[in-house]
């Protein structure tokens, strides 16, 4: 009778730590999916798909990631490549952090080399960094997520 009864809790123990890691795997998955607009790349709006990775501590070379310049909520972020552009790393990101000494629309100001209001291309960040107005403060993620093109 006894060894029943250690059976009996060894199955609902098992079944109780399958339903756990569903009900887990589950809420993981509410939080990844396809985003709206998420970034910009060479002017054209991308979207992704949201995974749960955080790759900041793998050592991984930096020409291993494709850098990926965020705004804070001044605007969307802005990436070097994408999808089809040489040396594009497949969706690793690396996340530079921007600071603007004299304000965002200074940056607009020095770096909207097509007079669209935003900061749409690598190029044009570069352009702002170059003027002074928009700083690079460093990396302050990595990690790995597709990027998809946004047809209008």
């Amino acid at each position: 009778m006894q060894n029943v009864r250690v059976r009996t809790l060894r199955v609902f123990g098992a079944a109780a730590a399958v339903a756990a890691a569903a009900v887990l795997g589950l809420a993981g998955q509410a939080s990844a999916g396809v985003s709206g607009p998420a970034f910009y790349a060479d002017g054209a709006l991308y979207r992704t798909v949201g995974t749960p990775t955080d790759l900041s501590r793998t050592g991984a070379p930096d020409h291993a990631w494709d850098i990926l310049y965020s705004f804070g909520d001044a605007q969307l972020k802005v990436a070097e490549a994408a999808p089809g552009d040489t040396g594009y790393n497949g969706g690793r990101w690396q996340v530079h952090e921007l600071a603007f000494p004299a304000g965002y629309a200074a940056a607009v100001t020095n770096g909207d080399l097509d007079g669209d209001g935003v900061l749409g291309s690598a190029l044009e960040v570069r352009a702002a960094m170059t003027a002074g107005s928009a700083v690079d403060t460093g990396v302050v993620k990595q990690f790995e997520c597709p990027a998809i093109p946004l047809h209008n």
